[in-house]
């Protein structure tokens, strides 16, 4: 990942899933995979959670609200992540100690 505003975030997010040891990837969008699923997709105690990660005030795009739409409707989690990881680090507590 290059020295990008969303890369520092995707970064960091990595950073605190490994603290939780959190299973994760980051899914193709190429070829057979599909466009707008979120950056990072993770299971943790056999919970989904799809994360998009944007920087600053960028918002997600059409599709890509589309796709945590659909993952909510299916009963997964998804959101979106920005600088402050806050929120993303009480769910991950709240997950892992489940």
């Amino acid at each position: 990942m290059s020295g990008t505003p969303e890369s520092k975030v995707k970064l960091a997010v990595v950073k605190l899933l490994k603290q939780y040891g959190v299973y994760f990837f980051f899914p193709a969008t190429h070829g057979y995979g599909r466009s707008g699923v979120p950056d990072i997709i993770c299971c943790i105690n056999g919970k989904f959670l799809g994360i998009e990660c944007k920087a600053g005030k960028n918002e997600p795009t059409a599709l890509q609200q589309r796709e945590i739409n659909q993952i909510q409707a299916a009963g997964g989690m998804a959101m979106v992540v920005r600088e402050d990881l806050t929120l993303l680090e009480f769910l991950l507590k709240e997950l892992t100690y489940e």
